[in-house]
This record gives structure tokens, sequence and C-alpha cells, in this order.
């Protein structure tokens, strides 16, 4: 009977952590849609056609960068999309998609929409 108690406890405490957690991706996905509806990807229809190499190089510079954060917003918003996804079917959620283990809560407390545990995470940046 105490193991059943326990297990009633487990689960309402997940229950409340995933509530909280599909709350962070909802405002997370809320939060990003909002960014890529108001990014625009200023063209510099003339980088490199300046008087100044200064100048050009400044153009050139700031458009890499707005290209890159708009492609990083999208692919944060796909994982988001991704884990609220698992977390509407039941399965897959706080599981590392590398070694199928699962990933620790504190993680997810920080990056709610993580696809990989620590460890496995540290291969992937490593390029392992």
């Amino acid at each position: 009977m105490c193991i059943m108690f326990e297990s009633s406890i487990e689960q309402v405490t997940m229950t409340k952590n995933d509530a909280r957690l599909r709350k962070k991706l909802e405002d997370e996905r809320e939060h990003l849609t909002k960014l890529l509806a108001h990014h625009i990807v200023k063209s510099h229809p003339n980088v490199g056609l300046g008087n100044h190499m200064a100048d050009d190089a400044s153009r050139a510079f700031d458009q890499a960068r707005e290209v890159t954060l708009f492609r990083q917003t999208k692919n944060t918003l796909r994982d988001v999309e991704n884990a609220l996804a698992k977390l509407d079917s039941g399965e897959g959620y706080g599981v590392c998609e590398r070694c199928g283990q699962p990933i620790d809560f504190a993680r997810l407390k920080a990056i709610p929409w993580a696809r990989y545990c620590l460890s496995c995470q540290r291969k992937l940046d490593s390029g392992h």
C-alpha cells in the first residue's frame, strides 16, 4: 500500500511538473512566434559596391547576423513545437533522442525543449 501511495505522489509531482514545463513551452512558442512575425531581414542590395570597404563589411556582417538569428529562432521554435507535440502524445518528452535515457529535470526546467541529455549534448557539441 505504501508503494502505491509513493507512486501516486510521484505521479502528482510529475503532472504538476509537466504542467509547468508545458506553460514554459507555450510561453516560449508565443515569444518566438512574435519574434519571427516582427523579424524582417534587412536587405543590403549593394553590399560590396559602396565607396568604403569598412561600410560594406559592416553591412555584410549585419546581414549575416540577422539571417543567423532568424534561422536560430526558427530552429528553436521547431524544437519547442516538437516538445509540445511529445507532451500532447504522452510519448518521448523528457527522453534523450540519442541514448534514450531520461533527461534530467533540472535541464528540462532550464531548457524545456531540450532534445538530448547533458552527456549526449556535450558529445554532440564536441563533434562526437
